[in-house]
């Protein structure tokens, strides 16, 4: 219920130009605000007269709080359907018709709920066309020598869905009538799922060698088992030490009991029958 007689909760009305969600400038450099406009059934007399008479309730309270005891004429707060906007003096749109228009504000979010005053997390269901209930504040402002009685925005109940404004349409309506496809309609089956190229590789590019390359040894027959050879081996010869020196000479044994003569000018054995020779 509204506590304050400045303070409207309306019956059910459509809710167009909705940004309940994000805030919107309505020019550029103005500050953004969350917004609705509220189109109230002119069949709907009670929520129209408990809007009029909390409008002059706001105003009373401008005159003595705000405006130093000046009466300013009030621009239009709520609006004709059936007439023409004030500013521009084009008509209204048609689901304007026969119903009264008026903007609510706000620069902080508003609870949305529904029916059971549950949170409405999902911002499809609320959308421009959707009906609810909307509580309105109206009070008196002065900004830049600019008077008058604006609307401010609380919360709002989404009550029942409605024929979506500005061209959205609803799932719904766009597939709800529609057979289920036979298998062989509709389109080809997807490709299958992405895969990771393989990478690149360049035929042929072996790794480079750094430094001196040697070339690579050639191939090894395989050597035949071994076979001891047929001929023995001769005996190992022992080498003779020195360079050049002659075999010593074999001496002739002499005759036993015979001694040796001596060459006394050579010192050698005697050999002839002359000395020295």
């Amino acid at each position: 219920m509204a506590n304050q007689p400045t303070e409207v909760i309306t019956g059910e009305v459509r809710l167009s130009y909705v940004n309940l969600f994000t805030p919107r400038a309505n020019k550029p450099g103005q500050e953004p605000k969350y917004s609705v406009t509220i189109l109230v059934p002119k069949s709907d007399t009670s929520t129209k007269q408990r809007i009029d008479a909390a409008i002059q309730v706001a105003y009373e309270k401008g005159v003595q709080t705000s405006w130093n005891g000046a009466r300013p004429q009030l621009d239009i707060v709520v609006h004709d359907g059936d007439g023409v906007r004030p500013k521009s003096g084009d008509p209204f749109g048609p689901e304007c018709r026969g119903h009264w228009v008026l903007t609510a504000s706000s620069k902080q979010p508003q609870q949305v709920v529904d029916l059971q005053l549950n949170p409405i997390i999902d911002q499809m269901k609320v959308y421009s066309g959707v009906y609810g209930r909307v509580h309105i504040n109206f009070y008196p402002f002065n900004n830049n020598g600019g008077r008058g009685v604006g609307a401010g925005l609380g919360p709002v109940q989404i009550t029942r869905d409605g024929e979506p404004l500005g061209g959205r349409t609803t799932a719904e309506a766009a597939f709800g009538g529609l057979p289920a496809p036979s298998p062989q309609q509709g389109y080809a089956p997807a490709p299958p799922a992405y895969q990771q190229p393989q990478p690149y590789a360049q035929p042929g590019y072996a790794q480079p060698q750094y430094g001196y390359n040697q070339p690579a040894p050639a191939p090894v027959p395989p050597q035949a088992s071994y076979a001891p050879p047929a001929t023995p081996q001769q005996p190992y010869a022992q080498p003779q030490y020195g360079y050049g020196q002659p075999a010593p000479q074999p001496v002739q044994p002499q005759p036993y009991g015979q001694p040796a003569q001596i060459d006394p000018i050579t010192g050698k054995p005697a050999t002839g029958a002359i000395w020295g020779l």
